[in-house]
């Protein structure tokens, strides 16, 4: 987990907190605030991820709370996997409950996705990236799921790679153009060019483009670029990309597919917290 990220999880946890307990948790209220032990499960096949945004709602609550993890972050597991044991005042554990839920079984979600498309890929060279498509509010925590789930990130925002598309190459008059005006206003700032056809692809490596996105090409184009790029700069396929699609443009030696639904199209996995009655 990055600086950014662990910064995050604070401001992510705050904001679930305040939104959900407002001045207080009036059915909590009703509990004797005794010790209690709670056990959560998982009740679906999951790769789990979002440990820390779970941990943080507890203790946020009850500082001296126990979680008693069984399962690593990435880990596959089986339904009806105990996933931790939890041990800490009755009234942090029921208030914090719905929160840490949320967190968890949504980046399970985007995790689970995730190891789901990369497992379609294993063996060959291509690689599963992420969008922009993000939860709003919850993208450092979505991209952090991606990577639990074996996935790579593409950029985090607008602000950490320059991506060149056709209004902007319209408008620079080339891309060779847009291109130097992105070296000249961004150094170090990789830069993606997306391009319709080989003409533009060879246009964006004589420019010495980071990366060119394949635009709505056919399976012809895409080994025909593939050819022409030849290894010299990365290739990436997106838009509509489904998962059976995956083995066809792997075989062709694309470098990257993005997938926008690993984090739009969140399914959370099953998880159930109980309190465990006295020993």
């Amino acid at each position: 987990m990055s600086t950014a990220e662990a910064a995050q999880v604070a401001v992510d946890v705050q904001r679930a907190l305040a939104e959900d307990l407002g001045s207080g948790d009036v059915t909590a209220d009703l509990l004797p605030d005794l010790s209690a032990c709670a056990e959560l499960r998982c009740k679906s096949e999951a790769v789990i991820a979002g440990r820390p945004w779970f941990d943080a709602c507890f203790l946020a609550l009850d500082p001296s709370m126990q979680i008693d993890w069984q399962v690593a972050e990435g880990e596959h597991i089986d339904a009806g996997t105990v996933i931790c044991r939890l041990n800490g005042r009755r009234r942090a554990l029921v208030s914090a409950e719905r929160c840490a839920l949320n967190f968890l079984q949504t980046l399970s979600a985007t995790a689970t996705a995730t190891a789901r498309h990369v497992a379609v890929l294993r063996g060959s060279r291509t690689r599963i990236l992420d969008t922009r498509k993000t939860l709003p509010g919850l993208r450092l925590a979505q991209k952090y799921a991606v990577r639990a789930g074996g996935g790579v990130n593409h950029r985090l925002g607008l602000y950490d790679a320059v991506m060149v598309k056709e209004n902007h190459i319209a408008a620079a008059g080339s891309i060779a153009a847009v291109v130097a005006r992105a070296r000249a206003l961004h150094p170090g700032v990789p830069v993606i060019v997306e391009v319709e056809t080989l003409d533009e692809l060879g246009q964006a490596m004589d420019a010495q483009a980071d990366r060119v996105l394949l635009d709505e090409f056919d399976d012809a184009g895409l080994h025909a670029a593939v050819a022409m790029a030849a290894g010299r700069v990365p290739l990436e396929v997106s838009g509509g990309v489904r998962l059976d699609d995956l083995p066809r443009i792997a075989a062709i030696g694309v470098d990257y597919v993005s997938i926008g639904s690993l984090t739009k199209h969140v399914e959370a996995v099953d998880l159930s917290l109980r309190i465990l009655p006295p020993p």
